[in-house]
């Protein structure tokens, strides 16, 4: 058997205030030393060594899941300024075609950006948004095709197809018209840290090096976005940390004006405007943790003049709101499953949308028009393709458009889910959703991937993954943990897995592997743990805590060397994450850090089966995190199972580009699943 990589130990003391570090492999942070690529691309040949016995299996799933997807397929259109919008993919492109038609469905069609040809030559492409000017003549667009999210503005003259000759670099997104169709907004990022942080006023048709800097974030805790409201009154820069937010806004007819500000920041009060009727509509936690809906005239934003619209209510969480003009509607969250609640303005009566599955997820799909009563949603579930639905608010018939094709005899019948509330060691109750397809047996010999997240307030639904039958047809069971961390059950399920308390977040993920393992759905021989970002740090923390629990566990783009990273204010994003994770020139935030980084944490032990994976230009968590814990894992753990590290050199934190490339680092995953089972048995 060839044996794993080595790497040389160039030990680095790492000083603090309160205690000094040793990291044998802090170097490997140097992304242009030809010794760090030698080593990313050893790793990357003893990967495909390892795997060699379940390559055939791997293509297999690879072809597998290419078939379920229909290659020629097109997007529900929406309607926008007298025009239906829509993307397509033709047989056999990676990249959408984003298109146009005039007045009816039944007009030519108009190709604004054709992704395939814009991609060709380019082993990473991504569109990071459009925007078209008031007249439609003029789109304002943003690629990136190194995958560090930093985007190139660029601006298409519709109406001849030629290219203005400017080219913005470094922006965040699309741009933002005024009402002019001369002028865009745009945000523009650090190169360093990834952060936007100033907000710049183009002319179309001259220098961007003449473009006027109209506002600049000071504050490197703070994100901005450049925004136009719904309404098209107004432009906005939304100014943003994880508890606190700034909002200010310029009326987009007089687009060389100053900006207002809504209500200056403030400690712990987050808040987002949209208007609506003659006022301000204000989505908000003041005094409300699980937040509610205030009101402001349009001359007068302070908090004195707010008056409420929908209260606070404790058993329901609000997640996001959209104003028409005779209706608001509401994202919640009830006993963590995500709704749409529409509210009446006339009678102020609410209904909820009905679904009677007993997982799933709806949101709020594109709805640019304001004055129309369909509100376009989508809908989701373990078992239900992505669905695009209508919903007359005047009326409440909801009508389905589209229901994602699943190719190869996909029937939603043949799957079984299941929605528990696991009962963590200090008595909260978690809630997992559980999938599988009939004839799976809870004796405690069925293979289970678990996964979860945990982080940022963000919620983990359950979604349909045509990729995921692959797994399900081959007798797993799927299970998606709502731990603390995410919002699942609230803004303090959030607060209860961050800071101070990010340890509830690996404890809720081990007491669910303890009660799968307890209730017999698997055992630890078959028990499987996927994590990616943030819950690759969960994936670090569960197995130098409890690594006899998993099987195997794969680790993705995993954020392990938590007080380093966290130290460094160079770092692309660290800065805004002291409100997630705390700063460690703080000794209490400092200490506790310490006792969960994964890569501190390390130590003699026996590991399960690992899969690390990291992309070269990842702008979200650097390569070199994952790289070093692999290193220290190898001289450090007990065990002969195996460890594989494997780097896009291609890519970043999402992976590769391009529906069908993606598709192969799933197949990867999953054989990896597979090679540590019995890998006949999938084929």
């Amino acid at each position: 058997m060839q044996n794993p990589p080595t790497v040389a130990i160039k030990a680095k003391q790492l000083v603090s205030p309160y205690g000094t570090r040793t990291d044998n492999y802090y170097w490997l942070n140097e992304r242009e030393n030809p010794e760090v690529l030698d080593y990313l691309k050893a790793e990357n040949t003893y990967f495909d060594t390892q795997m060699t016995p379940v390559k055939g299996l791997e293509d297999k799933l690879f072809t597998e899941m290419k078939g379920r997807i229909k290659e020629q397929d097109e997007s529900v259109p929406y309607r926008d300024n007298g025009y239906y919008y829509y993307s397509r993919y033709e047989a056999g492109g990676e990249y959408a075609l984003y298109c146009r038609k005039a007045g009816s469905l039944q007009a030519p069609e108009e190709i604004i950006l054709h992704g395939n040809q814009m991609g060709q030559g380019h082993s990473y492409f991504a569109i990071g948004g459009y925007a078209v000017s008031d007249n439609n003549e003029v789109l304002a667009f943003s690629t990136d095709t190194v995958s560090r999210r930093l985007y190139t503005l660029c601006f298409k003259n519709l109406k001849t197809g030629e290219l203005y000759p400017e080219k913005i670099a470094n922006v965040e997104g699309a741009g933002v018209w005024a009402a002019d169709n001369q002028t865009v907004f745009y945000a523009k990022k650090d190169v360093n840290t990834l952060l936007p942080y100033q907000v710049y006023r183009h002319t179309l048709g001259t220098d961007p090096s003449q473009d006027a800097l109209v506002y600049e974030e000071k504050d490197n805790t703070f994100s901005l976005h450049v925004s136009r409201s719904k309404s098209k009154k107004y432009i906005g820069i939304e100014l943003g940390s994880a508890f606190s937010s700034e909002y200010r806004f310029l009326d987009a007819s007089t687009p060389t004006g100053a900006f207002t500000v809504f209500v200056p920041r403030t400690p712990d009060l987050l808040y987002d405007v949209q208007d609506a009727n003659g006022k301000f509509y204000v989505f908000t936690n003041w005094e409300a943790p699980n937040f509610k809906v205030m009101a402001a005239p349009l001359t007068s934003t302070g908090r004195g003049s707010w008056t409420e619209v929908i209260p606070q209510r404790d058993d329901v969480f609000l997640e996001q709101m959209e104003l028409f003009k005779d209706y608001l509607v509401l994202n919640e969250r009830e006993e963590g499953i995500r709704q749409l609640r529409v509210i009446n303005f006339k009678d102020e009566i609410g209904r909820v949308v009905d679904f009677r599955e007993l997982a799933y997820t709806t949101y709020i799909g594109i709805n640019p028009e304001f004055d129309t009563p369909q509100l376009r949603l989508t809908y989701t579930s373990f078992t239900t393709p992505a669905s695009t639905y209508d919903y007359n608010m005047a009326t409440h018939k909801l009508t389905l458009l589209k229901e994602q094709p699943v190719l190869g005899g996909f029937d939603k019948k043949n799957y079984v889910t299941e929605r528990k509330f696991v009962t963590a060691r200090d008595g909260k109750l978690i809630p997992i959703a559980i999938v599988y397809k009939k004839g799976f047996h809870k004796n405690g010999q069925g293979p289970v991937l678990q996964y979860a997240y945990g982080s940022y307030g963000l919620s983990m639904d359950p979604t349909f993954s045509s990729a995921r039958l692959s797994l399900l047809d081959r007798g797993f069971a799927y299970v998606l943990c709502g731990i603390r961390g995410g919002q699942e059950l609230g803004r303090q399920w959030f607060e209860d897995g961050r800071m101070m308390r990010k340890m509830n977040s690996f404890t809720d993920f081990i007491d669910c592997s303890d009660y799968l393992i307890k209730e017999k759905y698997t055992s630890p021989a078959k028990l499987f743990a996927l994590g990616g970002s943030a819950g690759g740090l969960l994936m670090g923390a569960v197995v130098n805590m409890r690594p006899e629990l998993y099987k195997g566990v794969i680790a993705a783009v995993p954020f392990v060397d938590v007080v380093t990273t966290m130290s460094d204010a160079s770092i692309p994003l660290t800065t805004g994450e002291y409100d997630q994770w705390g700063n460690p020139a703080d000794k209490p935030a400092y200490d506790y850090m310490l006792s969960y980084s994964p890569y501190d944490n390390v130590k003699a032990q026996a590991y399960p089966n690992m899969l690390v994976i990291t992309g070269l230009h990842d702008s979200q968590v650097q390569y070199f995190e994952p790289a070093k814990w692999v290193a220290k894992l190898r001289t450090t753990k007990t065990d002969k199972n195996l460890l594989l590290l494997h780097t896009d050199m291609e890519a970043g934190h999402g992976g590769a580009s391009g529906r069908f490339k993606a598709l192969h680092d799933v197949a990867r995953q999953y054989a990896f699943l597979f090679l540590l089972l019995d890998e006949q048995k999938a084929l």
